[in-house]
């Protein structure tokens, strides 16, 4: 009777969260295994606020092997994880990003690496040609690094620990590749903070199910004349808003010297405010003088 109590009290709170983040019920079937992950899964928040508590560096070794367990594509192993444990270059990142002043705060910082070195040097070593110098070198590091960073901030929640990642370090990427030495070939993809979270922190509601889930085929949302079939998909973006408006609205308006006051401000106004500016229009230039090959 208690087994079965605590999977109903799982299967409420999947139900809770992915109906705070999508606005839709879920349901969850109690009898189902691994509840208490999905729970956590459904439930994930972003942690900036951290308690005065070191994450010891057993812990976080531990974390970062089971993070390296994760898929890789081919068995290639391209991602690498750097732990700063300089505190002298945990703040020279923060100076690079002063409006995410946690990065300083958080008592540990780590770096998720693509790595696409070794392979061209196990070519050498072996003696065999190396005919895949190309973007797609890029891409499988990426998304092998991608990957091993969301595996880890599922292991450090499962103990307790907190995350915020940190993509705004591609902002600088020149430096922060000096700054931690990194190799031809070796580009950082996301930084992240790691504690014990000094507050709860709030669910960040997501797009409708509706316009990012596909099956069969990819809907348009309406921005095609053809695709009649489609939702209106300027009247879910706008729904989307106002739902998020009610759970987390924006504390303050992006850029208002350029743009004004938006009578009514929600996430499509920030992001087209966001990506209304030049971002990283060096980036290309970066990964190209790391040794990349974009062809």
């Amino acid at each position: 009777m208690q087994e079965y109590a605590t999977s109903q009290s799982a299967a409420k709170r999947i139900e809770d969260a992915l109906a705070e983040r999508f606005g839709e019920t879920c349901s969850v079937d109690p009898d189902l295994a691994g509840l208490d992950e999905l729970a956590r899964i459904a439930s994930h928040r972003v942690h900036r606020r951290f308690l005065p508590r070191p994450v010891e560096p057993k812990l976080l070794r531990l974390l970062c092997a089971c993070a390296l367990s994760a898929p890789s594509k081919s068995d290639l192993q391209q991602a690498d994880i750097l732990v700063v444990r300089d505190k002298a270059k945990q703040r020279a990142i923060t100076a690079l990003i002063p409006d995410m002043p946690w990065i300083a705060d958080a008592p540990a910082f780590l770096m998720f690496l693509a790595d696409a070195s070794r392979l061209p040097q196990i070519a050498r070593l072996r003696n065999k040609p190396f005919p895949n110098d190309h973007l797609d070198l890029l891409f499988n590091a990426v998304a092998d690094s991608a990957i091993v960073l969301t595996t880890f901030m599922r292991a450090a929640a499962a103990v307790g620990l907190g995350c915020c990642p940190i993509s705004a370090v591609r902002d600088r990427a020149d430096v922060v590749s000096d700054l931690l030495e990194l190799p031809q070939r070796v580009i950082p993809l996301a930084g992240l903070c790691v504690g014990w979270p000094a507050e709860e922190g709030a669910i960040t509601p997501r797009l409708d199910l509706s316009i990012t889930l596909h099956e069969d085929r990819y809907r348009t949302g309406g921005l095609v004349a053809q695709d009649l079939a489609a939702p209106d998909l300027a009247a879910q973006i706008d729904a989307y808003d106002r739902r998020r408006e009610q759970r987390r609205p924006y504390r303050r308006q992006r850029d208002p010297a350029r743009w004004g006051q938006a009578p009514n401000y929600g996430w499509s106004e920030d992001k087209a405010r966001q990506y209304a500016e030049p971002l990283r229009a060096d980036f290309g230039a970066f990964v190209r003088g790391k040794g990349f090959r974009l062809e």
